[in-house]
């Protein structure tokens, strides 16, 4: 049949089974969003306040969801608002295709209104990007962006249309929908076999895990193998929810900010297992530190990350899930009663010397009280202090319930984020833990969470200053806080309110468990303005390049 370049880029989203698309209209693509509107019984159009917002939904939908986020956005400022969110997308390996629209091809590179090279400034952080000029090779070039952005190690793929090309004719042969392919760890026997030798001659095994765990859906994989071979399990940020918090073998996240007793049982190991983590460097520290007396076994989908950060004695390529499953099937049972009683000692020591006061509002009573409401309830984080209080004290029961920005750090990620976590799990309470430094990123989004009657729950952690930054200066530049006082008069609570959103403050334990009580009383977006003191400290902390022997318990 003959369709227009906007027609096939609608009825190849449908085609893909997408029915839930975040972004913003413009010049470039008023022709897509015409088709979306004829379509809008297929496919539901979130409209976010900002582009880099509606990137932030779709990673966050797609985390939740497993499947593949989608993002629109027009040419020029349009495009490079998304940059941001895309390479928070590549950075956690989230599944994210982000549709662009660019002048007609005659005009590309004569500095036309609002033309951007939007495909030379994403390469470094896409999967893979195409420039579209060609609109017989439309469809086909949407249906390998979707597969690339699916297979293997998931990750952002960028599409840029040009506007001749939305409006030129073309035939469109409909096509099904197939599923990317994972490489399976059976097809290596021999990386298995070296596996399971490793395995049976360590004393003192330890699992290490990360993202991929949570993106292959191998949490009770995982936790089948840790029982098989009597190991503990720490996690990477990325890695959290892949064991439930209260399962004997979770130890808690590991590295700078992780758990003592996580990272004491690492750093105690002869064996260290990585499954789907690439070894950050806010997780290892110092690297020879982290491998002294110990090999290395590395699991990982993808080839690039083996021995990338940390040197490896074996490996096993392959998805996660096909790996776990060969190595519960041929690795032997075992019994460590040695280093199982040493890792419950070590899991009792305590994280740090704060004082804790029953009558005292702090981070950890903020985030244990929200946990204890909120169930199994999806939370989403943005970037700072109470990101890491949240990896700390939340105790989190199942998978994909934790949406943060890990490997990118970004500011400002949380708020479209929990939008689109919230909007995939068909509107159920989320929420969102964010600070007054984060929020002021993104607290426009509150319009979309308030347009869209979404049931979100915002704390923010107010301590009026930019707390992870005034931490390190406190700590490694002599007290000098350069600009992380901030001094500003935002009133949230008003804010929440001009926003059409419900407005709370607490400043003392017992207002904070009102308001949190109350909170539930809304299915709309309600804000909690939680007062802390400027001094909190995320504790325990590695310095940089450090090891356990620098750990900062006090």
């Amino acid at each position: 049949m003959l369709l227009t370049g906007a027609q096939i880029i609608i009825r190849v989203l449908i085609e893909q089974g997408i029915d839930t698309v975040f972004g913003y209209p413009g010049g470039t693509v008023l022709h897509i969003y015409d088709e979306l509107y004829k379509n809008s019984d297929k496919i539901k159009h979130y409209t976010t306040c900002h582009e880099q917002g509606a990137s932030h939904a779709a990673d966050g939908y797609a985390r939740v969801t497993g499947k593949t986020g989608v993002v629109i956005a027009t040419s020029g400022p349009g495009a490079t608002n998304l940059v941001t969110g895309i390479a928070n997308a590549y950075l956690d390996s989230t599944s994210l295709v982000a549709i662009t629209g660019n002048v007609a091809s005659a005009m590309l590179g004569r500095d036309s209104f609002q033309e951007v090279d939007i495909t030379g400034v994403t390469m470094p952080v896409t999967k893979h990007n195409y420039l579209v000029k060609d609109i017989t090779k439309l469809a086909d070039t949407m249906r390998e962006a979707f597969a690339l952005a699916k297979s293997g190690r998931p990750g952002p793929v960028l599409i840029d249309v040009t506007k001749d090309v939305q409006t030129g004719s073309a035939e469109f042969d409909a096509a099904p929908y197939i599923q990317p392919k994972k490489p399976q760890a059976e097809t290596n026997q021999t990386q298995l076999a070296k596996a399971i030798q490793l395995i049976k001659e360590a004393k003192r095994p330890y699992i290490y895990c990360g993202g991929g765990v949570v993106i292959s859906n191998a949490s009770e994989e995982l936790i089948a193998f840790a029982d098989r071979i009597d190991a503990p399990v720490g996690l990477s940020i990325m890695g959290l929810t892949a064991v439930p918090y209260a399962h004997p073998r979770f130890l808690g996240m590991v590295g700078m900010h992780g758990r003592y007793g996580a990272t004491k049982a690492l750093y105690e190991s002869d064996l260290l297992i990585a499954v789907g983590t690439r070894f950050s460097d806010r997780a290892t520290g110092n690297k020879v530190e982290f491998t002294r007396d110990r090999k290395v076994l590395q699991i990982d989908i993808d080839p690039a990350e083996v021995g990338k950060n940390i040197g490896t004695t074996s490996c096993i390529i392959g998805d996660v899930k096909g790996v776990l499953n060969a190595l519960n099937l041929a690795a032997p049972k075992l019994k460590h009663r040695e280093w199982g009683e040493r890792v419950r000692y070590i899991k009792e020591h305590p994280d740090n010397n704060l004082e804790m006061n029953p009558n005292r509002m702090t981070p950890q009573s903020v985030i244990e009280g929200a946990c204890r409401k909120m169930g199994d309830s999806v939370v989403a984080t943005d970037v700072g202090q109470h990101q890491m209080w949240t990896t700390q004290y939340y105790q989190f029961k199942k998978p994909r319930t934790f949406i943060t920005s890990g490997g990118l750090g970004a500011m400002g990620f949380g708020m479209g984020a929990a939008i689109g976590s919230c909007i995939g799990t068909g509107f159920k309470r989320t929420l969102l833990f964010t600070s007054d430094g984060s929020f002021h990123m993104n607290m426009n989004e509150l319009a979309t969470a308030v347009t869209n009657e979404l049931p979100l729950i915002i704390i923010v952690l107010n301590n009026h200053v930019l707390g992870m930054v005034r931490q390190w200066q406190t700590l490694f530049f002599d007290g000098r806080y350069s600009n992380t006082s901030l001094h500003r008069k935002t009133d949230f609570v008003k804010l929440a309110e001009a926003f059409g959103a419900v407005g709370m403050r607490a400043e003392t334990a017992a207002e904070y468990e009102k308001c949190l009580e109350k909170a539930f009383d809304y299915n709309t977006p309600v804000l909690i303005d939680c007062t802390i003191d400027s001094d909190e400290r995320v504790l325990p902390m590695i310095p940089p390049g450090g090891s356990i022997s620098d750990i900062i318990l006090r």
